[in-house]
């Protein structure tokens, strides 16, 4: 199973969204409509951005 990861690729702010999309393998605008949607969601998003972990590994 992989790892919940901010995305290093589909970033709009910290790369929340997109790793939470990366991992589940969903559209990032999907959740980032339930972000935007959800009632407590700024606060659920900052503390996702500060602990979730840089996604390091590359594409090359």
């Amino acid at each position: 199973m992989s790892r919940l990861t901010k995305s290093s690729t589909d970033k709009a702010l910290f790369g929340v969204c997109g790793g939470i999309a990366e991992h589940f393998g969903i559209s990032p605008f999907v959740v980032r409509l339930i972000f935007i949607f959800t009632p407590v969601s700024l606060s659920i998003y900052l503390i996702l951005a500060v602990l979730l972990p840089e996604n390091n590994s590359s594409l090359y």
